[in-house]
């Protein structure tokens, strides 16, 4: 939450502005270019709230509430709301409905008249999002049940992120995962990896053979280093040990950067 923290403004609050106003009179609440204000707005309608619903709330706790503080009231009103829906007809979802269902036209039409009343563009939402960094092994043997290396289960892991805007995604996963699939080393839709890899998506990790052994690098560490330096989150249910305790600074972005999941079936 604390990207999501806002710097105090002066706004224009007075009772006549809401409700009835016009899209001149609310556009001068949000004028400011590089207000918080547009932030906490912005986000609020893309969990799927009305405008008017927002800028009332925004209206009664004043311009630097805090946004935890402005959630919990637009919960209150939103279920209000939901009890009394000829009162206020203008919001149909109820908060949790709308969390789940984002993407809602009425979400996206608020999001849009929003956009439109500002007097700047609003970034996309791509640029608001973290790298992702993506454990490959972890995901594959995850989705295989621990007996199979399964790289539909590092796809549907992309697809996931992909689904939701991201754009910067890496997924590491060792080369020898390349050799033709062994009894003691099952892998399953590894055309997947050279498609991923064609994508700029999937990058392998050096291996080669030394007197008929394998040698490999740790994976691990290329993991948590490029997630470090992008400032990124790391896709994976390894708790990294041995690394965090290597450098302090690894430690605590492991501690807080670490992202784990769990497959039911191919979900």
């Amino acid at each position: 939450w604390s990207s999501l923290d806002c710097q105090p403004v002066r706004l224009d609050l007075a009772p006549n502005l809401f409700p009835g106003d016009s899209p001149q009179s609310k556009a001068s609440l949000l004028s400011d270019p590089i207000s918080g204000c547009r932030t906490k707005v912005e986000f609020a309608l893309k969990l799927g709230y009305s405008e008017e619903l927002v800028l009332l709330v925004l209206r009664k706790l004043g311009p630097e509430a805090l946004i935890n503080d402005m959630l919990g009231e637009l919960v209150k009103l939103g279920t209000k709301t939901e009890m009394e829906p000829q009162r206020s007809p203008t919001v149909s979802q109820s908060p949790s409905s709308s969390l789940c269902c984002s993407s809602s036209s009425s979400s996206n039409s608020s999001l849009d008249s929003f956009r439109l009343m500002c007097p700047s563009p609003l970034p996309e939402d791509k640029d608001n999002f973290r790298p992702v960094v993506v454990d490959g092994s972890n995901v594959a043997m995850s989705h295989g049940n621990k007996e199979v290396f399964s790289c539909q289960g590092i796809q549907l892991a992309v697809d996931w992120f992909l689904d939701r805007g991201h754009r910067d995604i890496t997924v590491f996963v060792p080369a020898w995962r390349k050799e033709q699939s062994r009894p003691d080393a099952l892998i399953t839709d590894q055309e997947i990896l050279r498609r991923l890899e064609k994508d700029k998506i999937l990058v392998f990790t050096p291996s080669r053979r030394v007197q008929g052994r394998r040698v490999v690098c740790y994976d691990d560490r290329f993991i948590v280093k490029l997630a470090y330096e992008s400032d990124g989150i790391i896709v994976s249910n390894d708790n990294y040990r041995d690394l965090a305790n290597e450098k302090p600074e690894w430690k605590k972005f492991i501690d807080e950067r670490l992202l784990m999941y769990s497959f039911v079936n191919d979900k």
